[in-house]
């Protein structure tokens, strides 16, 4: 390790970039499980969790207890270690309960999107066969449709009456511990959650999740926040049933005592009153709703009381200088700091932890604390070195074991070595920052060369008459593909496709230049602000004559 470069962290024997933060020793002791893990941390936190819409709280002890008690439960009705319990669930205070009594039995939690349907619901359940189900009154429909047999606990208080045998999560809650249940050893590397990354790549794969990898996320995100003085709450309007949600909201923060506010539902206006109401100190938010925050600043602060906020912690997409910027300008007591992960490495791979980190503007930070790092070739497969672009790949104590009974697509993301090929195309400059250029997978391919549309996206961008911009892949006989635009023009605007296409051509390599433009309205996008190229490809090819 002697010629680990102390700036950027590149090590030219082996041509790794080393995570430069402090290293976290894992806990010694294989047989450890992340619920007793997370419970036997020491911190001064009072109250764990709050229901923004109703007040009602959990304080830490009450939030253990249930725990106890849930899993005294569902180790009495015979759920043991290896068993799948699914959920399917909004937001809710009672969430976090039954992921951490699932776990601390050495049972396997797998989550699911409300938003499904019953048909995706049931190929979920189909593929990760679980022994029990808990959810909602009004989602139960769902799973009912999607598996009648299933036994279902439920998490809410209302009645229902048309449903045979179901159990109540607040019954059980209610029980006396009786310290006499069947204690399985739970090993650090036996799985813990298995979360379904989602279907942007082909079919929805269920990524399994040790308890080790949860406990290394743990402690990252310790490290990362809990030195901050002063009680930290947190608002959680990210879905729990998500990397992001499951991994910070449902479990990361309980360590170090932190409040959760919990909304049941991304909703602006009740997000912006729960941080007043709360005086929630820390706002997660996807990239779009932090842009909505500048655009609607003066608005916003007119209305809300924001005094106790001091910081914003964005991920899902990288934030541009302008927004970044902008945001500083209208918020100038808050601070944004940004975050990498996939579901793959348990939510966590790189971070920016201060401000003067965030202002490498675009960055999605450096490596996380015990993580390695590799620039890869995606055609020769060749290592390479600092400020050079390929495929960022991430090897480190959070990486996923697998995905579930899927060798095939297991072996093509993980390699014997257990590097974790993320399929984001990335260089990392001097400094050890790590800048994500594009999707791998969304590389447009003109006669051999590769465009990155993010980066004709950018110089787009620049155009003082344009909006919004998104390129993508437009099939060719002749050069295989070709980059295609689609532009949103300023009010007013009569910007011609042949004056875009010039003004690119000017700034880039010919392989490059922008071949076809289509003007739109708005560019489609996830609720994450990922442009969804997949759709636009569709409308662009049912209407070319090819």
């Amino acid at each position: 390790m002697a010629s680990v470069n102390s700036r950027s962290g590149f090590c030219n024997s082996n041509s790794t970039f080393y995570s430069k933060r402090t290293p976290i020793p894992l806990p010694p002791n294989p047989s450890l499980d992340v619920t007793t893990f997370i419970s036997s941390q020491a911190h001064r936190g009072r109250i764990a969790f709050i229901d923004a819409s109703t007040g009602q709280n959990l304080t830490f002890s009450e939030l253990w207890r249930a725990v106890e008690s849930v899993s005294d439960c569902l180790s009495e009705i015979g759920i043991r270690k290896g068993h799948v319990v699914l959920l399917l669930s909004p937001n809710s205070i009672l969430f976090p309960v039954v992921c951490l009594s699932v776990m601390s039995l050495g049972a396997i939690i797998t989550t699911t999107n409300p938003l499904n349907t019953s048909n995706e619901i049931a190929k979920q359940i189909k593929d990760s066969n679980p022994v029990l189900a808990f959810t909602t009154s009004q989602l139960l429909p769902k799973i009912a449709a999607a598996a009648k047999k299933l036994p279902i606990v439920l998490m809410d208080e209302e009645r229902v009456d048309s449903v045979g045998k179901v159990r109540r999560l607040v019954e059980m809650m209610k029980k006396e511990p009786s310290g006499n249940r069947v204690m399985e050893r739970v090993d650090q590397d036996d799985t813990a959650t298995l979360l379904y990354s989602s279907g942007t790549t082909g079919m929805s794969k269920g990524v399994i999740s040790s308890h080790r990898n949860l406990i290394a996320m743990v402690q990252t995100i310790v490290n990362r926040f809990g030195s901050d003085d002063g009680e930290q709450r947190f608002i959680c309007t990210v879905p729990m049933f998500h990397i992001y949600g499951l991994a910070a909201f449902a479990t990361g923060l309980l360590a170090y005592g932190s409040t959760i506010i919990v909304l049941s539902k991304f909703e602006m206006h009740e997000m912006m009153s729960a941080i007043g109401k709360y005086q929630a100190t820390s706002l997660p938010l996807v990239p779009p709703i932090l842009v909505a925050m500048v655009n609607g600043a003066d608005q916003i602060k007119a209305k809300y009381d924001l005094s106790s906020l001091h910081t914003v912690l964005c991920g899902g997409a990288p934030l541009s200088k302008e927004v970044t910027e902008g945001f500083a300008e209208k918020y100038p007591t808050v601070k944004i700091l940004q975050g990498y992960g996939l579901t793959e490495s348990t939510g966590i791979g790189a971070s920016t932890d201060t401000v003067e980190e965030s202002r490498r503007y675009g960055t999605a930070g450096k490596l996380s604390a015990s993580m390695e790092g590799r620039i890869v070739d995606p055609v020769t497969g060749q290592i390479l070195g600092p400020n050079q672009t390929g495929e960022l790949w991430l090897k480190g104590p959070s990486i996923m074991k697998g995905y579930f009974s899927n060798e095939e697509a297991t072996s093509s993301t993980l390699d014997s070595e257990g590097w974790l090929r993320t399929g984001d195309l990335c260089y990392i400059d001097e400094d050890g920052f790590i800048f994500v250029v594009d999707r791998l997978k969304e590389l447009i391919k003109y006669k051999g060369y590769q465009v990155a549309p993010a980066e004709l996206e950018a110089l787009l961008l620049t155009h003082p008459e344009i909006t919004d911009a998104a390129v993508i892949p437009f099939p060719d006989k002749e050069v295989g593909q070709f980059p295609m635009a689609y532009v949103v023009r300023k009010t007013g605007s009569s910007l011609s496709e042949k004056s875009i296409m010039e003004f690119v051509a000017k700034q880039v390599a010919p392989y490059k230049r922008i071949r076809k433009v289509a003007f739109v309205s708005s560019i489609p996008k996830n609720p994450s602000g990922k442009i969804l190229r997949k759709d636009l490809i569709k409308l662009a090819t049912s209407n070319s004559k090819l």
